[in-house]
């Protein structure tokens, strides 16, 4: 993979996994505020990481694609 590919795709993972965490300790930050840092890792990434691999990545994917080939279209 070329360097221009993987910084295209880092900027993508980042676009997903930001909002993600911010919404995902925002909804459930004061519960887990009470279990040691380990186990809060752990209980944020076991819903996070699926989230990031089969729905964000490709909904960013989808997204960039609609408006690339709107932008094609003029």
């Amino acid at each position: 993979m070329k360097t221009k590919a993987k910084l295209i795709a880092s900027l993508k993972v980042w676009i997903v996994i930001y909002p993600s965490i911010t919404l995902f300790l925002y909804l459930f930050g004061k519960p887990l505020s009470v279990l040691p840092l380990y186990q809060r890792t752990l209980l944020l990434t076991i819903p996070l990481v699926p989230w990031i691999v089969f729905a964000g990545v490709p909904l960013v994917d989808s997204i960039i694609r609609l408006v690339s080939s709107k932008d094609n279209d003029k």
